[in-house]
Formats: C-alpha cells, structure tokens, sequence
C-alpha cells in the first residue's frame, strides 16, 4: 500500500514537472538566450549573465532557479553559448548544461535570422533523505538520489532587426523518460517538448527614452498555454523599468541598471495573482550580467 501511495506521489510530481519542467524566468528579455539558443551570435559581443530566482517565498520546499549562461559571436556571422541550471523543489533536482551553434542570415540590410541547435546533459533526481514515510522500515525507497542522466537536444530560430525581433525554441526533443527507482517497468514521467516564443519591439519615445513591448509563450501537453506580457521603458544605456503580466499566475515588476556599458543588473518581483497569494509573499528575481568588446548597443535589462 505504502508503495502504491509512493508512486502516486512520483506521479504528482510528474504531474507538476509537466506545467514546469523547466524553470520560469520573468526577465525572459534581459535572458533571451535562455529561451532561444539562435540569439547567440546576433549581438556582437561576449555575454556572461548569471540568474537566480527564489519562487513563492513563504511556502516551503518551494522551486529555487540558479542559471548562469554565456555567449559570443564567432566569426562574422556564427555565435556560439553555453549554459547551466539548477533548479530544486522539495525533494526533487533538476541540473542541465547545453552548448549551441548559431549561423546568421542576412536578409535584407537590416533584417537577420539565426538558425540554432543545441545539445546538452540533463539529470533529475529525487533525493530519499528529504521524505519521510510513516513506516521507516519499509523499502520502498531508501534515503539515496534516484534519477537518471540523459542527453537532451533543442532547434531554435530567431529573426532580428533594429527595433523589432521574434522567435521560437523546441526545447526537450529527445522526449527522455525519467526511471525513479528502476529502469525495469514503464515510466510515467517523460521530458515532453515544450515551445517557446518571443517577440517584442522598440518605440522612440524621444531622443533619450525607449518603450519596449515584450512577449513570451510557452506550451507544453496538456497544460493549458501560458503568456507573459510585459513592457519596459528605458532612458539612455542606463535604467530601465517594467511591469508586465503571467497568464493565471503573477503580475510582476521589474528594474535594471547598466554601469559603465559593461555591468548590469536586474531585479523583479511577481506578486501571485493566483490562490498561491494566501501562503506566499511573492517570488525574486536577481540577474547579474557582464558584456564585453561591445560596437553597439545590447538589449538593457
């Protein structure tokens, strides 16, 4: 029985990873890689960003992001990055790293489009020691990490101009099936593919201030689609503000700096617009980002 009741909390989780098998970013702009492996190479310069995220604060075991990525252009139309994540939620971890290739098209004298794969290591595991079972002595999991590494793959293309951009990721396309306790039987658990789009364009507001309008889909099976809508107004090369919205989720609140064109930081808040709001204060959000050799200006956060 203990065992039945164990594998229908596996299934829960499972249930959940399939709303959120990969982590939730709000500052998907200032992380546009993160999302789209075909942005490397689209802004000539070297990018080093790192990304921490600390969801429904209040609630425990609840999800905690750390993501650190990088790119850089590799000849004059090639990129190249690399990143890494963890993310841990109760007794569960999720750690990846991928490397991309991106080529760029040149279109017309202004627009572009960058056509990426990407591949990669993923590993999920369920730590035994953090659950407890009413009956100690029964085996149906000991107090080890259960998981399984495997490899992962994505396709991604993003098409560029001055003031506007879009593109969309397949992430997960190898579809891995994740074993808990053993690789004998069937598994319940599988890494489906998601699907990412971004777009999003730039206003003059004037001679020093820009209106920037974002968006961010994300679908996934079964789970119905959701949209992150946000908007940023940026004066100069130097701050940046922004609020936008997460379908039956968050509304957020945003805040950049960028020092000496090399340094930046962003910092946001979601406040839970969902039933999540009685047992939480909110999530943060911290990017630190540096951004060398640059010959024109990168996309503040």
């Amino acid at each position: 029985m203990r065992r039945i009741l164990f594998l229908a909390s596996a299934i829960l989780v499972c249930g959940w990873t399939h709303a959120q098998q990969l982590p939730q970013i709000t500052q998907y702009r200032s992380n546009d890689y993160l999302f789209n492996p075909a942005v490397a190479g689209s802004r000539p310069m070297f990018e080093l960003r790192s990304l921490h995220r600390y969801q429904w604060v209040g609630i425990q075991d609840a999800p905690r992001t750390f993501m650190l990525s990088g790119t850089s252009t590799l000849g004059r139309n090639m990129g190249v990055g690399a990143y890494l994540f963890t993310d841990n939620v109760g007794p569960t971890r999720r750690t990846g790293f991928q490397a991309s290739y991106a080529y760029h098209l040149q279109l017309t004298s202004d627009l572009r489009l960058g056509l990426a794969v990407s591949a990669g290591m993923l590993q999920f595991l369920i730590d035994g020691s953090k659950i407890t079972f009413n009956d100690p002595d029964d085996p149906v999991m000991d107090d080890q990490l259960r998981g399984e590494l495997m490899p992962d793959a994505k396709f991604a293309f993003y098409l560029y101009h001055p003031r506007f951009w879009f593109g969309a990721c397949a992430p997960q396309l190898l579809q891995n099936k994740v074993y808990f306790l053993d690789d004998s039987g069937s598994s319940l658990s599988v890494m489906e593919d998601h699907y990412y789009m971004t777009g999003g364009y730039t206003f003059e507001l004037g001679e020093d201030w820009e209106l920037e309008p974002t968006f961010l889909v994300k679908f996934v099976e079964p789970v119905p689609m959701k949209l992150d809508l946000n908007a940023t107004v940026r004066y100069k090369e130097l701050l940046s503000v922004g609020a936008g919205y997460r379908t039956n989720d968050a509304y957020t609140a945003m805040v950049g700096l960028w020092l000496k064109r090399t340094f930046q930081f962003g910092y946001s808040y979601d406040v839970i617009s969902s039933n999540l709001r009685n047992y939480s204060t909110g999530t943060h959000e911290l990017m630190l980002a540096i951004t060398l050799d640059k010959q024109r200006r990168p996309s503040a956060p």
